[in-house]
This record gives structure tokens, C-alpha cells and sequence, in this order.
């Protein structure tokens, strides 16, 4: 057992309970993991508040950084003392799973929070605390994961940053590499410059998009795009954003990316579509419905719904720090860091949108 300082979840609001936990060393498969920082992610946010998706009392928390503590049996090719950051879990052998797609693994529940025998690694005064809140619940001094969803990272990388990438920051960045895969020259429109969209910029930079394009209704959420590479940035409160886009570009874009979840934005987006276009979305409306015109769609046009932005996390979250390490994904800007004492503040701030990506940093 190892004692730790955690944010306890006992009831469904964004108070949390700053309490001492023992955790269990690693079984098979499994890592203990000393964390250095960890993001806020809007997942942790509407989770914490969402009664019933999840159990209490938790440890919410799953955009984790830090370093290995100890392993389990079974795990030899993490040692003592490497630079990791935590992800989602998968279960190996699913149709997903083998064909190299584990964010849309067949098996695995993130919202469960318990481990594969229905254990929780976490105890304290008042009892057991369910502690695998997507294979890690890094809103805590250690955490504790899956082999799979540990991803060793290069040391030379300044490990606070790095855990938005083990899920906001990949979902952003994998839409646009993994899911749109653009090409040089095609063009997108991005609503919501928040740290999904302001990834998705980024993103499209990299791949050598001939238009980017950036909505949000913050100037300063804008002005950020077009330092990030955005070569356009639209109000949405200046009109149907579609319009514009089209006075821009005649036709529409190639490629347009939600993460606002708000379906007259949504529906907005799919008008802002080229013939042959395809739209992809972060999240679904709050009613969970979208209505879709069905004669504009006949012009070859796509929805894709995407998880993790079909992130292989092993693979992908490398990619990206060395994207980050070469000057070409300045994700850092989006970071606002804050006492790990002071994460409901950080939850208050990513909520009024004062911060885009508020990461808590371990005081050990």
C-alpha cells in the first residue's frame, strides 16, 4: 500500500473532498505511476456532475503524466523511473482492438471505474473508492493503469505538460490526422477554439491545409487561432457562420469539426460543407439528436462519429510530443496550471472559459 493525497467525488456537484487513500501496489499488468500533473478535461466536468453515469464515491481525473513508481508482474518493458503518460484502456481482442482501433473497443467501460475483476484499487477512513476512472483517475498523487494505456514517453519532453495529450489534445489532433486525414492544400473549419479545436488547428498546420478556418465567439480563444495557424477566425455571434465561410471559399470546406455540442452550431457546420465534405464532432448535443437536411448530403458528404479522435495511443501520443519537441504543435500555449489544492478553481475556470486547458500540478 501506498498512501496518496486524492479529490474525492462523494456526491454529483464539482465540490470535491481532499482526502488521504491508500493505493494497492500493481497486480499482473498492471503500473503504479507517481503523477506530476494532470489536465481538466470537460469529460471530468459533466461526469462529476452527471448522476448516474458513474458510481461514489470516485476519483475522476484521466489526462495523467508522470513517473513509472512500480510495475506488476508480468510488464517488462517498463522499468522504474520512466517518463509515461496515461491514457484509455482497451481489451486487446475485440474486432476493434485487432484491427488497431481501441478507442471504440467493444468491452471496456471508462465510466464503470472499476477494474476488469470489479475491484477498485483505492481505500481510505470511510471505505473503498472507485479509483480506475479511465484507467487511471489522475485526480491524485498516484494512479494507478492497465499496461496498455501507459504510454512511455522521451524524458526530454517537460513531463507537466504532457497529460492533455492522453485525451483532449489527441482527440483534437487525431480528428484532423487519424480520422480526416487531411492533405495538403484542402481545407477545414473548426468551432470551438478550445483546446479540442485549438489542437485540430494545429493539427491542420501540420498537415498543410490550404484554409483554416476558426470559430468561436472569444476574440481572445481567436486571436490565439491565428497564432496557432488558423488563416481565418469567425465570430459565431456575426451570423450564420456557414455564410461566411462560403463568401470565403465559394463552395464550403473540405472538412468541418465540432466540439462545441451545440446542435444549431452543429447544424450550422453541416452547411458549411464542400460537395464531398466531411464532418466529424467531439461530443453529441444534450438531447443527443441532430437533424440532418438529407438532400444537401446527397452531394457525396459524410458525418463521422469519432472516440479519442481514433487515437492508437502508443503510436500517436509519441507522434505528438515529437511534433510538440520540433516546434510544430505548440500545444503548451493552451496550459494554465494550477496548485492541485486549487482544482476547483481549475474547474471553475475551463467552465466560464477563462482557462481553455486548465492542468493541476502535484505538490509531493
Amino acid at each position: 500500500m501506498t498512501e496518496i493525497k486524492a479529490a474525492v467525488s462523494r456526491d454529483y456537484s464539482l465540490n470535491v473532498s481532499m482526502e488521504a487513500l491508500n493505493i494497492k501496489e500493481p497486480g499482473e499488468g498492471e503500473v503504479l505511476v507517481k503523477l506530476a500533473a494532470t489536465g481538466v478535461c470537460h469529460t471530468d466536468i459533466k461526469v462529476a456532475t452527471w448522476e448516474g453515469r458513474s458510481p461514489r464515491p470516485v476519483v475522476l481525473g484521466h489526462e495523467g503524466a508522470g513517473v513509472v513508481e512500480a510495475v506488476g508482474p508480468g510488464i517488462h518493458d517498463l522499468e522504474v523511473g520512466d517518463h509515461v503518460v496515461m491514457t484509455f484502456t482497451w481489451c486487446d481482442i475485440c474486432p476493434s482492438c485487432r484491427d488497431a482501433h481501441p478507442a471504440y473497443c467493444y468491452t471496456t467501460d471508462h465510466f464503470a471505474c472499476t477494474r476488469p475483476d470489479g475491484s477498485t484499487p483505492l481505500t481510505g477512513e470511510k471505505g473503498a473508492v472507485h479509483g480506475d476512472f479511465f484507467n487511471q483517475s489522475s485526480f491524485a498523487t498516484y494512479g494507478i493503469g492497465r499496461r496498455n494505456g501507459i504510454v512511455k514517453v522521451r524524458k526530454d519532453a517537460p513531463l507537466n505538460i504532457l497529460g492533455p495529450l492522453g485525451c483532449g489534445i489527441q482527440t483534437g489532433a487525431g480528428t484532423v490526422l487519424n480520422i480526416f486525414k487531411m492533405k495538403p492544400g484542402q481545407t477545414i473549419a473548426v468551432f470551438g477554439a478550445g483546446s479540442l479545436g485549438l489542437s485540430a488547428v494545429m493539427a491542420a498546420k501540420i498537415s498543410g491545409a490550404g484554409r483554416i478556418i476558426a470559430v468561436d465567439i472569444h476574440d481572445n480563444r481567436l486571436e490565439l487561432a491565428k497564432e496557432l495557424g488558423a488563416n481565418h477566425v469567425l465570430n459565431g455571434r456575426d451570423g450564420p457562420v456557414s455564410d461566411q465561410i462560403k463568401d470565403l471559399l465559394g463552395d464550403g470546406v473540405n472538412f468541418a469539426f465540432d466540439t462545441t455540442t451545440l446542435e444549431p452550431v452543429m447544424q450550422d457546420a453541416l452547411k458549411s460543407l464542400a460537395r464531398r465534405g466531411t464532418f466529424s464532432y467531439a461530443a453529441g448535443t444534450e438531447s443527443g439528436t441532430l437533424m440532418v437536411p438529407l438532400m444537401p448530403m446527397m452531394a457525396d458528404k459524410k458525418i463521422i462519429g469519432m472516440l479519442e479522435g481514433d487515437s492508437n495511443p502508443n503510436v500517436f501520443i509519441p507522434q505528438l510530443i515529437d511534433f510538440y519537441m520540433d516546434g510544430k504543435f505548440p500545444f503548451d500555449k493552451l496550459i494554465t496550471y494550477y496548485p492541485f489544492e486549487d482544482i476547483e478553481k481549475a474547474f471553475h475556470d475551463s467552465e466560464t472559459g477563462q482557462t481553455i486547458k486548465p492542468v493541476l500540478v502535484m505538490d509531493q
